[in-house]
């Protein structure tokens, strides 16, 4: 009889064995990514290379709240295991003296480099700049003849470029926000970009335009923008556009049926795509909150996360192609039942369960620690769609 109470003692504390973890952190996403301490918002780099999928982010390496941007990163074998990884790109100091903080960005592979692509931002100017890893992506140098793209203009930011086949140039997307346009320009070496054509003033222009990204989704292209939310107010959210590129212009299909929006849950904002993905596929990554009350959520030693990997497609509907999403499921199960789904859902903490359960997200229970699962159905747009907890 002792043998046995002490089996049940040793199963039930194997069963508890992460009981402390989930107590000091109870906030702590187990399968998407929150970075060990401090800020983070916007994704940025999303680039595969050399086996690891690469996670860089706006990062304050000196506390939880915005400031101080620099790059985080992180790297993965399978868009669910994340190893975060000491800052690749700081904030520094110009030959003026002048603080220069590292806003969000692309990367590309280049021969055996890494290249990074980002806004420097200054008080008063912002510009797009490049800086070269050889080392797999864990140090980063900063190219002497930066800025690569210079307007002249306080706002001009979030470079995403990708690499045009047809044309062997590089191209990149970068956004002028108070203007609700994408300039789009053309390189054969990452260091001289010339203007190309302009995309803009369609869809949803009442906020401003942020984080685009522009990629070939079957035989159409998709841009994507981060601007405004379905449901207005002071939520940002992220539409897009489904049109024609052609090397030098992307031209929407029909542009009386826009807006329309990737996500309706409020957790959504700056996804972009990967580079260089070695199965081709359109994997996008956005930050898993909300500029409304990022600041405020209760996490501790953190703040921000990311969201879940979402494979992207498109598909027929009535009047036109829509996206769909579907979530990286590779995480192995941990003994739970599957998740169902009802609408959107932008997941920002398991921790939340209880809450979204309440509001009848959920159609069936879970156990905090085990929520998601291998077994997810597809995302598709609703306008009846189920916010997060900050409703």
């Amino acid at each position: 009889m002792a043998n046995v109470k002490w089996l049940m003692i040793i199963v039930a504390l194997a069963s508890c064995s992460d009981k402390s973890n989930v107590d000091s952190e109870p906030y702590r996403p187990e399968f998407h990514f929150s970075p060990q301490r401090n800020w983070t918002n916007d994704p940025n780099g999303l680039v595969y290379y050399d086996g690891e999928y690469h996670l860089f982010f706006q990062y304050n390496p000196y506390g939880d709240q915005w400031g101080h941007m620099s790059w985080g990163h992180a790297v993965s074998k399978d868009l669910i295991h994340w190893e975060e990884l000491p800052v690749a790109i700081e904030e520094y100091k110009d030959a003026m003296g002048d603080s220069v903080m590292i806003f969000s960005g692309s990367a590309v592979v280049k021969g055996d480099s890494i290249v990074a692509i980002y806004t420097a931002h200054k008080s008063n100017l912002q510009n797009q700049c490049i800086a070269v890893s050889v080392d797999r992506g864990r140090t980063f140098k900063q190219y002497e003849h930066n800025p690569v793209v210079d307007i002249n203009r306080k706002d001009f930011r979030d470079p995403k470029v990708f690499w045009y086949e047809q044309q062997h140039k590089w191209v990149m997307a970068a956004v002028v926000p108070d203007q609700h346009k994408v300039n789009l320009y053309e390189s054969k070496d990452l260091t001289k970009w010339d203007l190309m054509s302009e995309f803009g003033h369609v869809g949803d222009t009442t906020k401003i335009w942020e984080c685009p990204d522009l990629f070939p989704l079957s035989d159409k292209w998709v841009m994507v923008i981060s601007a405004s939310h379905p449901q207005g107010g002071p939520f940002p959210g992220m539409q897009y556009f489904v049109g024609d590129f052609d090397g030098t212009k992307f031209t929407v299909n029909d542009s009386s049926r826009y807006p329309l929006y990737v996500d309706y849950g409020k957790d959504f904002y700056a996804g972009i795509t990967f580079n260089n993905e070695p199965q081709g596929r359109k994997i996008m990554i956005g930050w898993a909150d909300n500029w409304a009350y990022a600041g405020s959520i209760p996490t501790n030693p953190w703040r921000g996360a990311m969201s879940m990997a979402r494979e992207l497609s498109l598909y027929k509907a009535g009047d036109g192609l829509r996206l769909k999403q579907n979530a990286i499921t590779t995480a192995p199960s941990k003994g739970c039942r599957t998740v169902a789904f009802r609408n959107y859902y932008c997941a920002w903490s398991n921790s939340r369960l209880r809450r979204e359960r309440r509001s009848g997200l959920l159609r069936q229970k879970k156990c905090r620690r085990c929520f998601f699962q291998q077994k997810l159905p597809q995302y598709r747009e609703s306008p009846g769609a189920i916010d997060k907890w900050k409703s």
